[in-house]
């Protein structure tokens, strides 16, 4: 999505530069009358070099920036009808069209994209549900029968909220933190797993990586997921372009491999650091590729942690 802005802000200021340099280049090729004040027309460059400034600072965050891509999206969409019904009544010729397909035209789809990735991200953040909902959430308990509130004010606690067992980012996602348990506990923050799967079937596969005697919740129902805002992914999340890459890295060349599928394989991952039964921070999964920074979210350096609330 960045890249696409900066193609788009770097488009507009040279077409605007243009236009303000070279008033009359357009109209000479289109077989136009010149008109009488290219003042007016130098102005219509300059406000498409503004726009394309807008677009290079949106490329920064894309998706908070959205009202920037949906401002020039409508400009894109309301351009082209104002040209089709001038041309249609015989005030504009349809040569002097052309023009639309790179200002407007090829636009239209990344802009919508970048549009409907602005409102998942929104969607998923309101799917985080409220402080009381998680409170009641936080009663669930681990397989030593403590709660997860009683263990969050004990210490702070870093909820891993798994994919399902067949999952090759589950299990590298396992790997991660076996590797990375004594950097978690070394700053007082205990560990906890959260996943689908029975109890006893966790144990055995926690097993495989050292993993076994980390307090664990089951939650086949996903009831804790939902409290957290952990939802189902859609399609690009869990299959798109990224997603297939990783996967053949995470189980083909690391050699996680894949399993049978315990759980709900469209469930969404995520991580959350919680003290005194308070959400500290999280980390939430924009793809089912995403592999956090497990030791950094459970420090107390939060410029190390990539936040996704």
């Amino acid at each position: 999505m960045g890249r696409v802005l900066v193609a788009a802000g770097l488009y507009n200021l040279a077409w605007g530069a243009f236009v303000v340099l070279f008033p009359l280049a357009l109209f000479q090729w289109a077989g136009m009358a010149p008109p009488n004040y290219p003042e007016i027309w130098q102005t219509v460059g300059m406000i498409v070099g503004v726009y394309g400034a807008g677009y290079l600072l949106a490329a920064s965050d894309p998706l908070r920036h959205w009202p920037i891509v949906l401002v020039g999206l409508l400009g894109k969409l309301l351009g082209p009808i104002g040209f089709c019904s001038a041309a249609s009544a015989g005030r504009l010729p349809w040569t002097a069209g052309w023009t639309i397909v790179t200002n407007d035209l090829i636009w239209w789809g990344p802009f919508s994209l970048i549009l409907y990735a602005a409102y998942r991200d929104h969607v998923g953040s309101a799917r985080v549900a409220a402080p009381e909902v998680q409170k009641m959430a936080l009663r669930a308990r681990t397989q030593f029968g403590v709660s997860l509130d009683e263990l969050s004010r004990l210490s702070p606690v870093l909820m891993v909220f798994l994919r399902h067992f067949g999952c090759m980012f589950c299990r590298e996602a396992l790997a991660d933190l076996a590797r990375q348990k004594r950097a978690i506990e070394s700053g007082g923050v205990r560990l906890v797993l959260v996943h689908m799967a029975g109890d006893a079937h966790a144990g055995e596969f926690f097993r495989n990586y050292g993993l076994e005697e980390v307090p664990r919740v089951s939650d086949p129902q996903r009831a804790v997921y939902r409290a957290f805002g952990l939802g189902r992914g859609d399609f690009l999340r869990l299959f798109g372009p990224r997603v297939w890459i990783r996967g053949f890295q995470a189980a083909v060349l690391h050699r996680h491999g894949f399993g049978k599928l315990v759980g709900d394989s469209f469930q969404m991952p995520g991580v959350f650091l919680i003290f005194h039964g308070e959400v500290l921070r999280g980390y939430r999964h924009q793809s089912a590729a995403d592999r956090p920074d497990y030791a950094a979210l459970a420090s107390e350096d939060l410029s190390r942690a990539d936040l996704r609330f």
